[in-house]
């Protein structure tokens, strides 16, 4: 009896761990939505970021006064309404979007990079090494970030790449602790042992072997990371140490509307909502990305 070909067992192609992730991740409804929000906000950022390096014009430009509008309420020609000076709210939302996106992204390069280096090499090296690098971070960990970040700008001055560099060099102490933990159980697995005994580098190993293998908690933090640098940002500029006026933040439009908080509700509500919503989509985003990784 001939064994027809749908019969033939067929060879299966084994699912990739991106495409495992990438599935799951995208089958949760909070982790899409946040996704979505994400990019929205991204597209946001870049328009106005093109905007403003092309000088191309805008509907309402976002440092542009006029007195005679100033504190209005939303209105058809002001979805959000006007601030003391009569700016446009949307545009100067619009306009700082790209100044937070901007630290987010950035400031999460630098102190991802920085922890990446740190924790490799702390945690497959070991001995001295790793004893003077944890007892560094034990240090940096003893102060309070954000008042290490407002000494550093208060004394250096306020400008978005200084801001940037202060908050990548604070903050990349988690993650060095983080990939330091994920080498110290990598680093005795079998196929580190093989490269080991064909006399592969240190370097090689560790960025070449072992790091890909710990790529996806270190992505869960990177992502994580972002909100907290806006934050921050946020915080520096309502406090006046951050990205310096006349350029818009969502930061100091809040601290512009405080003053009038009871007339001008708008001036902190929706600036407030901005961020809000950026930092949830960022860590629902992240916590997707967790759960994802973590089941098999």
């Amino acid at each position: 009896m001939t064994a027809t070909v749908d019969a033939i067992p067929q060879a299966v192609t084994p699912d990739s761990p991106f495409r495992r992730v990438a599935r799951k991740f995208f089958h949760d409804r909070l982790a899409l939505a946040a996704t979505i929000a994400i990019a929205l906000f991204f597209a946001v950022a870049i328009v106005a970021g093109a905007c403003a390096f092309l000088h191309l014009p805008m509907p309402m430009q976002p440092n542009a006064t006029h007195l005679e509008r100033k504190l209005l309420p939303p209105n058809p020609a002001n979805w959000l309404g006007t601030d003391n000076l009569g700016r446009d709210v949307l545009s100067r939302m619009v306009a700082g979007s790209t100044i937070s996106l901007t630290v987010g992204f950035v400031a999460m390069a630098v102190s991802l990079g920085i922890g990446i280096f740190v924790g490799a090499v702390s945690g497959y090296v070991g001995g001295w090494v790793d004893n003077v690098a944890m007892r560094i971070v034990d240090a940096l960990l003893c102060f309070p970030s954000f008042f290490l970040i407002l000494t550093a700008i208060a004394i250096i001055g306020p400008n978005i790449w200084i801001i940037i560099a202060v908050i990548g060099l604070v903050g990349w102490t988690g993650t060095a602790r983080l990939v330091r933990a994920e080498f110290l159980t990598l680093r005795e697995s079998e196929y580190v042992r093989a490269a080991r005994a064909l006399g592969q580098s240190r370097m090689n190993i560790i960025f070449r072997h072992i790091l890909p293998n710990a790529f996806a908690p270190i992505f869960v933090t990177a992502v994580i990371s972002i909100p907290d640098a806006i934050l921050v940002e946020s915080g520096l500029s309502f406090l006046s140490f951050g990205v310096p006026p006349p350029q818009a933040t969502w930061g100091n439009i809040i601290a512009d509307g405080k003053t009038y908080f009871l007339d001008a509700w708008w001036l902190i509500f929706f600036p407030g909502l901005a961020i809000f919503t950026a930092s949830l989509a960022f860590y629902l985003a992240g916590d997707a990305l967790r759960r994802a990784a973590a089941t098999r």
